[in-house]
This record gives structure tokens, sequence and C-alpha cells, in this order.
């Protein structure tokens, strides 16, 4: 259950350095999160340190930035609380990825606005597509796609890991009015 005060905090999304300590810190906690709920799924446990440093070392992040991706940090007022990454598959298309809320500020609306910023960043980049993939037992993110706009598509890769794959056409960015 989040607070109040976390509900009424303002929500920001800019690029940012995937490289950066602020970059790190929440790609760890998205590893870890996405990690362990396999684990407890599959083997009835969380990840081991171990196997969460072998997965973010097989598992890279680097190419979240210019020209081949952009790495985007969301914050509630002042503190870091999201990311969401965008790799290019090819000049039409980008792929979502690392998109992650921390669990205490779930539900406050930084999901929707981490994936507003996206497909903005996704139509900067010249996209016209925006895929994904991911697992069955991630359902709160599964929801949060068709909730806005995304449909499954064919598996656009043959990663271990992924089990639906979804996509979205993002036509014209839109108009803000005069």
């Amino acid at each position: 259950m989040t607070s109040t005060a976390a509900r009424s905090q303002t929500w920001t999304v800019a690029p940012a350095d995937v490289g950066s300590p602020e970059a790190a810190v929440l790609l760890r906690d998205y590893f870890i999160d996405v990690s362990d709920r396999y684990f407890q799924l599959h083997l009835g446990r969380p990840s081991t340190p171990t196997e969460i440093e072998e997965g973010l070392a097989a598992h890279p992040s680097d190419d979240l930035a210019p020209p081949t991706g952009v790495f985007l940090l969301a914050r509630q007022g002042d503190e870091p609380a999201g990311c969401a990454g965008l790799r290019v598959l090819d000049p039409r298309t980008v792929e979502l990825t690392r998109m992650f809320v921390r669990h205490a500020l779930r539900g406050t609306g930084g999901g929707s606005r981490l994936l507003a910023a996206a497909e903005a960043a996704a139509r900067g980049l010249g996209a016209e597509r925006i895929v994904l993939d991911t697992r069955l037992d991630l359902v709160e993110a599964r929801a949060l796609y068709v909730r806005h706009g995304y449909a499954e598509v064919p598996a656009h890769n043959d990663h271990r890991y992924a089990e639906i794959w979804y996509g979205k056409e993002l036509g014209s960015a839109p108009t803000s009015p005069r």
C-alpha cells in the first residue's frame, strides 16, 4: 500500500546516463525484482547475490545510450523511483526494456508516466513501433501495457526468459492544445 504522501508527489521522467550511480542502483533493483520473482516461482527461493551478479553481467544495459538507445530515469519528488530503457532494433522499431517502478511507489502513476516518456523518446529516435518481451508471471506489467494500447505480437527475439511479446504502433506524436 502506498502512503498519501507518496501519492501526492510529482513524477518526472527524463533521459539519464545509464552508467550513472542512480541508474546502477535502479537497474540492480529491477534485476533483483524480476529475478527473485522468477526464482520464487520456479525454485521456491529468492535469488542469491551470486545469481544477481551473474545476471547483471550477462545482461548489460550499456546499449541503452545514444545512438543505440535511451535510458530514462523516473523520479517521484527528488527521489529516483523507476527506470525504463529503449534499444534501437531497426530504423522503424525500438524495444522497451528494464521497465521498473520501486515496489513502495507502485500504484502512484509512475508506470504510466514512464511508459508515456518511453513512447515519446521512441518517437524522438524516429521509431514508428515499440516492442517488448516479458514473462507471464509479471501480471502487473502486462496489465499496464495492455491498458496503454499494447497488444500481443509474434516473438521478435528468443530471449531465455521471454514468454509473451507486445507491440504498439506509435503513430505521430500527440499534439498539445494551443
